[in-house]
């Protein structure tokens, strides 16, 4: 079974330099990926009142509308206006979902979504966890404590697992200990020997957003940085095409 995979943190759904709010550009551009699961960042859980829009609820809603079914969210930052967090679409139905709160101060509200789907023909349920982590680096390090022990005690070594999402993790340090802890595998090292950089969207030079695997074939890995992703997020978005080719066998 072939997966293809896609991660971007979106910005709230306003252009970086303008404050235009680009939602409409943004589920377009998102469409045309044609996505099996997309692994969302900085999603309004709630629709800001101050933007002038056809009404709709949550942003995640609105951007899976009739091509992915099936969404999870995690709610992390509240605060007047709404809140905000991770998401999961996924053209295939969850078997469960959960949002763990690794917050490691009061300025920066983070979660770990976890989710597991379980397509028709595939054996074993695949795990998949959006993230965004600090921007200070020793709470990035707590925050990579939290997610090894999540997944050493919730997902079985045979299982397919993804990890995707804004790991703030400029200096690349965590492939390393991700592997070896693990087992994860980012998408970008394996094909082309290095991680590929993501920030800013307009000249990429940081390599901030990620896809890690594990029990799962990398096929193709790319970054969309050109047009229309540069003029949304300042984040470039990260697309991955995977083979569920090990079937249980790590």
């Amino acid at each position: 079974m072939r997966l293809r995979v896609l991660t971007y943190n979106m910005h709230k759904g306003f252009c970086f330099y303008s404050r235009q709010y680009v939602l409409e550009q943004l589920r377009e551009a998102i469409r045309q990926v044609d996505a099996d699961i997309v692994f969302l960042q900085e999603v309004m859980g709630v629709h800001p009142d101050r933007v002038k829009f056809p009404e709709i609820g949550a942003q995640f809603e609105f951007l899976a509308d009739e091509i992915w079914p099936h969404f999870a969210y995690g709610k992390n930052a509240v605060y007047s206006e709404g809140h905000h967090g991770n998401a999961i679409l996924s053209k295939f139905p969850f078997t469960a979902f959960e949002n763990i709160n690794v917050s490691t101060n009061s300025f920066e509200k983070r979660g770990l979504l976890h989710a597991t789907i379980q397509p028709d023909g595939v054996s074993l349920p695949i795990h998949l966890v959006c993230l965004h982590l600090d921007l200070l680096e020793r709470g990035r390090r707590q925050q990579l404590t939290s997610l090894v022990e999540r997944v050493q005690r919730n997902v079985p070594e045979d299982c397919p697992l993804i990890v995707a999402g804004d790991f703030n993790d400029w200096q690349r340090k965590f492939s390393e200990p991700l592997f070896g802890q693990a087992g994860l595998m980012e998408c970008g090292v394996l094909l082309h020997g290095q991680h590929s950089p993501t920030f800013p969207s307009w000249k990429p030079f940081l390599s901030l957003d990620r896809i890690y695997v594990r029990c799962l074939e990398v096929q193709s890995h790319q970054v969309l940085y050109g047009l229309p992703w540069r003029k949304m997020s300042d984040h470039a978005a990260v697309m991955a095409e995977l083979l569920n080719a090990c079937d249980g066998k790590p």
